[in-house]
């Protein structure tokens, strides 16, 4: 890439090409979370036992998981516009087919193939920003519009979901997608260029396979030891996924077009913005999941009520997102990142203050979603501009793989400690009318204390539930305690991953930092080779013909 090409700017062409590359974000987001609310009507309707109900619920999440790093490193070979199209014309049938399924085997099987299809769409629409956007100042805020769809369609799916199925059955929930697929199916082709990599070798499908094998286990065992605790299915689940892992790697290193490329992690920024990105969403999850939680079971919210107070976190999120790109045109990213950092913290502490009171998570919630937005964006934006063109669709994937780790081991990790401490303090505190099957129900979790109050009469319900909601709030309190200790430590890591990164479209400090990337590894770095200064886009000389080979096509 050279210099005059690094400093293009985006026109109106690739803004509005952005719009269209939201659609798919957001809907994805919205897909996320807009199920949960239809699984009592899904029981009835469909008569599905609680085990293909979970099915139902997860599996969704384990595809997306275990396909993101094939259909990244796909998108590079095949073209990510092509991808794009092809995952929204799939995600589209398989929503109708799933809104009309008939028994819960196909439910899952429909699931399963949103799964697959919605892990064409975030790798490809990532890369195509990476793409579209050469000026890093352009690129970081076209991020940060990303993000913001992305969190907005998460805050939006339980108020908008709450609403249909208040006036139409569950599977209204599903059709949702389809009119925004077919826009995108047309107005793509108008508006988005088509990327690939000219030289990108053969497909592995043992690398695929082994991908997969250890994706899908280790997301499931992470989330089941989250409900069940050391139990042996998902621990073997963790022995087997993180054994496929090593066998992977050791693959993805003999092979001359490797499905993951690990020269990528040679780069220091890289390395550092997909751990803070870990780490981000590790918090985000634990903490996400107490919060909805208390305002279901401690406050009593409806679904639908409960969603709407999820929206002032959603605008903690589109803040940070907006300002991100912005202050860090004048402030290092490890420096605006480590603060944002420290803004978290300061609201993780607001709500362990009174994890049960309203005002407190609330405010607590949206400054630390504030906080958290640099990390996010930035470190998005450093993964892409570390990476040379032709990855593109290969580091977007890594970087969605580790947000997706991130979330998971944040709700069993945090989930786990909350649980522990509810389970001490409700240990023998059940009313004594309670029967002993019964009370070892309600004092295993919260969730568990409510159904049993529902069958209870009012005299023992009441002072079951009043222990118990306050139990959880001791556990989230603690949880939340935790999360402020280990942002203040990524805010450090922070700062020293990334104490060279310069702001962005700031010239590079010359020199190689060694670690097989030059200066700090910063924003733009060439990721792979790290052969060229980081930091600016526009400040690094001809790349090697490696990337010559990746060409735009209208």
């Amino acid at each position: 890439m050279t210099v005059e090409d690094a400093t293009v700017k985006a026109g109106a062409r690739e803004w509005i090409g952005l719009g269209v590359l939201a659609l798919p974000t957001l809907l994805l987001a919205l897909d996320i979370s807009v199920l949960h609310l239809a699984a009592p009507q899904l029981s009835a309707d469909l008569g599905a036992s609680s085990n293909e109900l979970l099915w139902i619920l997860d599996v969704y999440g384990f595809m997306i998981a275990g396909f993101l790093v094939t259909m990244g490193t796909l998108g590079d070979r095949i073209g990510r516009r092509k991808l794009l199209l092809l995952g929204a014309t799939a995600f589209g049938a398989a929503s109708v087919a799933a809104a009309y399924a008939t028994s819960p085997g196909m439910l899952i099987a429909m699931r399963a193939l949103l799964g697959v299809a919605g892990a064409t769409l975030m790798p490809s629409t990532l890369a195509l920003i990476s793409n579209m956007f050469k000026d890093p100042r352009q690129r970081s805020l076209a991020v940060g519009v990303w993000i913001m769809c992305f969190s907005g369609g998460a805050a939006v799916g339980p108020v908008l979901g709450g609403a249909m199925l208040e006036r139409f059955w569950w599977g209204s929930v599903f059709l949702l997608g389809v009119p925004v697929m077919v826009l995108l199916l047309v107005a793509a082709p108008l508006l988005l260029p088509e990327f690939r990599d000219d030289r990108p070798g053969r497909l592995d499908p043992v690398s695929v396979a082994q991908s997969l094998a250890t994706m899908i286990p280790l997301i499931y065992g992470i989330k089941e030891l989250a409900k069940d605790g050391l139990a042996p299915v998902p621990l073997a689940a963790l022995t087997f996924g993180a054994l496929m892992g090593l066998f992977f790697v050791r693959r993805q290193r003999a092979l001359a077009a490797p499905l993951m490329d690990l020269a990528l992690f040679r780069n220091r920024a890289f390395r550092a913005a997909l751990t803070l990105l870990l780490a981000t969403t590790f918090t985000t999850g634990g903490v996400l999941l107490y919060f909805v939680q208390s305002l279901q079971m401690v406050q009593g919210f409806s679904t639908l009520r409960a969603g709407l107070w999820m929206l002032p976190m959603t605008a903690g999120v589109i803040v940070g997102s907006a300002l991100a790109p912005v202050l860090a045109r004048r402030i290092p990213p490890g420096r605006l990142m480590a603060a944002g950092f420290g803004l978290a913290a300061v609201g993780y502490l607001v709500m362990s203050v009174d994890a049960g009171s309203l005002a407190w998570t609330v405010t607590g919630l949206l400054v630390g979603t504030l906080g958290l937005s640099p990390a996010m964006v930035l470190g998005t934006d450093l993964v892409l501009g570390s990476a040379p063109p032709e990855k593109a669709g290969a580091a977007s994937s890594l970087s969605e793989t580790a947000s997706e780790l991130g979330m998971a081991l944040g709700i069993a990790v945090l989930g786990s400690i909350g649980a522990a401490i509810y389970r001490a303090e409700m240990s023998g505190g059940s009313p004594a009318q309670l029967p002993p099957e019964a009370a070892e129900f309600a004092e295993d979790s919260l969730a568990g204390a409510v159904a049993v109050a529902e069958e209870a009469p009012a005299a023992v319900a009441d002072p079951l539930l009043a222990v118990a909601r306050e139990a959880f709030v001791s556990g989230s309190g603690v949880a939340t305690l935790v999360s402020a200790g280990l942002v203040l430590v990524v805010g450090v890591l922070a700062l020293r991953g990334l104490r060279e990164v310069p702001p962005i479209g700031a010239p590079a400090p010359a020199g190689d930092g060694g670690d097989g990337d030059p200066g700090a590894g910063g924003v733009a770095g060439t990721g792979a080779g790290g052969d060229a200064a980081p930091g600016d886009l526009g400040a690094l000389a001809d790349r090697p013909a490696g990337e010559a080979a990746v060409r735009g096509r209208a």
